[in-house]
C-alpha cells in the first residue's frame, strides 16, 4: 500500500449499541498504515456520538475524528460530507462502513487493497456470490429476491454485469470522487445507486469482492418499496438523459465523443442519411466532426469533402477537408462538383439558417447536388408532454441541446426550405436513438422498430428528428443569366459582343 493514505468512513444513526464493537473489529493491519477513522453521527437520538468520543479517548494511539449533524442529512447526505471530508484532506482512498455492525469490519485489508494499490477505482463488497451463504446470514427472503430483481434490471438498462448494486460497503479512490458530482445526489438511501452509475458512466474500474452475510437485530431504517421505486426511477433517468428528453445534471459525465458518435445499425438519422447518398457519390460533408460519417461513405465508394471549424485530425474517410466557421455562412466552393451535400444536425446550430441556406442557394452550381438535412424535432410527444407539465430542460445534448439556437417542427422545417429557394421532395421523421440510451440489445432495437411504426401514424408528433431532401432551385439572377445564354444562342448575327453579352451559364 506504500504511503498512500486511506480514509475509513463510519455512517451512523442510533448506532450507540454497535459502534463500539464495530470499531474493535477494524483489523490491526489496517490502523497500522496511518489511517485515519471518521465517524459522523447523522443526528442521532442515542448516545452515539458519545460512544465514539469515548472510543477516541480510550484509544489515543489511534486517528479518529467524531463529527455529528446537528440537522439529519439522511444516509446519502451524510456520504456526501464525508466524501467531501476526504477530499478536504487529501487522503487517496475512502472505505464506507456502517456503524450498525451489518458489513464485517474484518474485510477491510482485502477490499481496500485493489484501490490503494492502484488496481480500481472502486470496491464493492457483494454478498450476491452465493444467495444461499446470504441466506444463511440472515438476509429475508424478500430482501434476497428484491436485490436479485433490481440487479437484474439495472445490468439490463445500464449493460452491466454486477453480481450486486445494493451493498453498501465500499471502498472510493478520492480521485474517482473529484471527478463526479456526487453532491448533486439524492440525499436518501439511493445514493448508492446514483454513486455507482455516475462511476459507470465515467468509465471507471469496479471490482467486486464478496464479504459475509450478517443480518441481526439492528433497526431497517429503509423502506423496501420506496427504495425499489427510486432505483429503478433514477436508473431510467440515467438512461432517458441519453436521449436528449430529461436532462440530468449529475449523470452529464461524458466527452464529446461519446456524445457524438455514430449511431448505426439501426433507424437513426446517420443511418438513414446513409441510405440516401447513392454509392459512388461526390459529398460535400458541412459539419463533418471528426470524419466517422465520412469513413461510412467511403466504404460506399463515395468521395467525401468535409468542412467543420474544427480540425478532425487523421479521418481516412475524408478525401478533402476545408478548416471554416458555418456560422459565417457555407465556404465559397462550387457545387457543381458534387452530387450530394449533407447538412446534418447543423441548422439548429447556427445564428441565422436564414442566411445560411441563402447563401448556399446562390453558390455556383448550386441547383446540382441533392442536399440531405437533418434537425431536432422539438414536436417530439415526450418534449410535448414535459412542456404540459411545465419542463423545458435545455441539456448537453439531444433535442433541446445547450447549443440550439433554433427549434424545428415538420411544418417550419418545410417552410423554411420553402421560403429560402429550395424544393422539398422529401420529410420523414428519425425514430429516437433508444440503442443509445438503453444499450444496443433486443429492447432498444424493439423500440426503435415501436417509434417508426408511431411515426408512420404521425410523423410530427412521434418523431424524434426530421429528415428532409430538397434541392435549391435557381436564383433570378441564375435564371436571366441562362435567359441570356439561351437568347445569345438563338440569335442569328453573332458578331456584334457588348456588356449584355452572356457569359457561362451559372
Amino acid at each position: 500500500m506504500g504511503s498512500r493514505r486511506l480514509l475509513i468512513f463510519i455512517v451512523a444513526y442510533n448506532a450507540g449499541r454497535t459502534l463500539g464493537e464495530v470499531l474493535d473489529r477494524i483489523p490491526e493491519s489496517v490502523w497500522a498504515h496511518g489511517t485515519r477513522v471518521l465517524i459522523i453521527d447523522d443526528a442521532s437520538q442515542d448516545r452515539t456520538f458519545e460512544v465514539g468520543l469515548d472510543y477516541e479517548r480510550r484509544h489515543p494511539g489511534r486517528d479518529i475524528e467524531v463529527l455529528f449533524n446537528p440537522v439529519n442529512q439522511g444516509y446519502g447526505g451524510n456520504q456526501k460530507l464525508g466524501y467531501q471530508y476526504a477530499i478536504e484532506r487529501g487522503f487517496d482512498a475512502v472505505a464506507l462502513l456502517h456503524g450498525d455492525g451489518q458489513y464485517a469490519p474484518e474485510k477491510l485489508d482485502q477490499l481496500v487493497r485493489p484501490v490503494l494499490d492502484g488496481e480500481a477505482d472502486a470496491v464493492m463488497g457483494t454478498r450476491m456470490v452465493s444467495p444461499r451463504a446470504a441466506l444463511s446470514g440472515g438476509m429475508p427472503l424478500y430482501k434476497l429476491v428484491g436485490n436479485r430483481v433490481l440487479t437484474w434490471l439495472q445490468n439490463r438498462l445500464l449493460g452491466t454485469r454486477m453480481s450486486e448494486f445494493h451493498s453498501g460497503y465500499r471502498v472510493y479512490s478520492v480521485d474517482a470522487l473529484r471527478q463526479i458530482p456526487f453532491d448533486l445526489d439524492t440525499s436518501d438511501f439511493h445514493f448508492d445507486t446514483e454513486i455507482l452509475i455516475q462511476l459507470l458512466r465515467k468509465g471507471f474500474r469496479i471490482v467486486e469482492l464478496p464479504i459475509p452475510v450478517y443480518y441481526g437485530d439492528e433497526i431497517c431504517h429503509v423502506n423496501g418499496i420506496s427504495y425499489a421505486f427510486n432505483v429503478v426511477r433514477t436508473t431510467l433517468a440515467s438512461r432517458v438523459h441519453d436521449l436528449g428528453v430529461l436532462y440530468q445534471r449529475k449523470y452529464d459525465l461524458r466527452g464529446p465523443a461519446e456524445i457524438y458518435g455514430l449511431k448505426l445499425g439501426y433507424r437513426s438519422s446517420h443511418s438513414m442519411a446513409i441510405e440516401r447518398v447513392p454509392a459512388g457519390s461526390r459529398v460535400l460533408d458541412l459539419g463533418c466532426g471528426r470524419g466517422l460519417l465520412a469513413a461510412e461513405l467511403a466504404r460506399k465508394g463515395c468521395t467525401v469533402h468535409g468542412v467543420d471549424d474544427l480540425d478532425p485530425g487523421e479521418a481516412p474517410g475524408l478525401a478533402g477537408f476545408t478548416r471554416h466557421d458555418l456560422d459565417q455562412g457555407p465556404p465559397a466552393v462550387d457545387l457543381a462538383g458534387f452530387d450530394v451535400v449533407l447538412l446534418l444536425d447543423i441548422l439548429e446550430h447556427l445564428h441565422s439558417p436564414e442566411a445560411f441556406l441563402t447563401a448556399l442557394r446562390r453558390l455556383p452550381g448550386a441547383t446540382r447536388p441533392k442536399i440531405v438535412v437533418s434537425v431536432p424535432n422539438v414536436a417530439f410527444l415526450p418534449v410535448r408532454l414535459r412542456l404540459l407539465a411545465g419542463g423545458f430542460e435545455y441539456g448537453r445534448e439531444g433535442i433541446l441541446d445547450l447549443t440550439h439556437r433554433r427549434l424545428f417542427t415538420v411544418r417550419s422545417l418545410e417552410r423554411l426550405l420553402g421560403q429560402y429557394g429550395y424544393r422539398v421532395e422529401e420529410v420523414t421523421a428519425v425514430p429516437a436513438p433508444f440503442p443509445k440510451a438503453l444499450g444496443d440489445g433486443w429492447l432498444g432495437r424493439a423500440l426503435v422498430r415501436l417509434n417508426g411504426l408511431a411515426i408512420l401514424l404521425a410523423k410530427g408528433v412521434f418523431g424524434y428528428q426530421l429528415m428532409a431532401t430538397a434541392r435549391a432551385l435557381p436564383t433570378v439572377a441564375a435564371l436571366l443569366e441562362h435567359s441570356r445564354a439561351a437568347s445569345w444562342g438563338r440569335r442569328g448575327d453573332r458578331s456584334t459582343g457588348g456588356a449584355d453579352a452572356p457569359t457561362a451559364p451559372g
